[in-house]
């Protein structure tokens, strides 16, 4: 039976502790980490850990990282290709807990799960918490030779931004997608031919994944006129973007390739886009 991609907090407590890897992945939070998180959970960040930043203007603000770099990351905390991950962040899983979630599956690394509501949802339940850094068992550079899940580059989006035979999601929010406003990156608006589902309409009111059979429904009815390989995800600059993928992975749905320079690098190289 295929493990969930999601795992409930009431899931989580009652997994003991020597049966998963626990990892807090929210970006920017490294002061929070550092005074309270999840018990025995390890953290990452996002720019340095999941990210290779260099010119934005190729593979955007968050780059994945070369081979080398994640297979020794993972190494060093121990996670081999039996090891059940467990990943959350403090966003609902937008912030870097699904990126990390995709990068593993990615590597063909099957038990992986984001936890539901994150670290909010965890705490309210009565998971518990500690500012302890869990001691480390490393183990040797995880084994793998190429990203397996299906990524497009920049070429083809501009092909599919051309063409009535594919689909690009923008995951963003609705004035981002618009061109209202634009907090991060130089330019408002969006890639020609691209369609907006924000990535918070795979939540519900509390921040926890709709459920699978609601999101199978949305995603198949947004979906119906493409084939799954003709559809783009994309959102500022890869992130976000896994999070939408990661809701389509929940409803049992095969995944649609991700652009992980998006938005962040499609506006910085003079490509056609539709501005505010």
């Amino acid at each position: 039976m295929k493990l969930s991609s999601i795992i409930q907090p009431e899931e989580l407590i009652i997994l003991s502790k020597n049966d998963f890897i626990l990892f807090d992945v929210s970006a920017g939070s490294k002061p929070r980490y550092d005074e309270q998180h999840l018990n025995g959970a390890f953290y990452l960040d996002l720019n340095s850990d999941l990210a290779d930043i260099k010119d934005f203007a190729i593979g955007g603000r968050h780059p994945l990282p070369a081979f080398e770099h994640f297979a020794r990351l993972l190494g060093k905390y121990g996670v081999t290709k039996d090891t059940h991950v467990i990943v959350y962040d403090d966003k609902n899983g937008s912030n870097a807990a699904a990126r990390f979630w995709w990068m593993l599956k990615s590597i063909g690394h099957e038990k992986v799960q984001v936890l539901n509501g994150g670290y909010t949802a965890a705490t309210k339940a009565g998971f518990a918490v500690n500012a302890e850094v869990p001691s480390v068992k490393p183990a040797a550079p995880y084994q793998f030779t190429e990203w397996q899940l299906p990524l497009a580059a920049i070429a083809e989006v501009e092909v599919a931004s051309n063409s009535n035979n594919h689909a690009i999601i923008d995951v963003r929010d609705a004035n981002r997608f618009a061109g209202l406003t634009e907090p991060i990156d130089l330019i408002a608006g969006h890639i020609p031919n691209a369609i907006n589902i924000p990535f918070t309409e795979n939540l519900d009111a509390d921040g926890a994944f709709l459920a699978h059979e609601i999101l199978k429904e949305k995603y198949s009815k947004a979906l119906t006129a493409y084939k799954i390989e003709n559809v783009i995800v994309h959102c500022g600059s890869g992130v976000t973007a896994c999070h939408t993928l990661l809701a389509i992975d929940y409803a049992g749905m095969p995944l649609p390739k991700l652009y992980v320079g998006s938005w962040s690098e499609w506006s910085r190289n003079n490509k056609k886009m539709i501005l505010a």
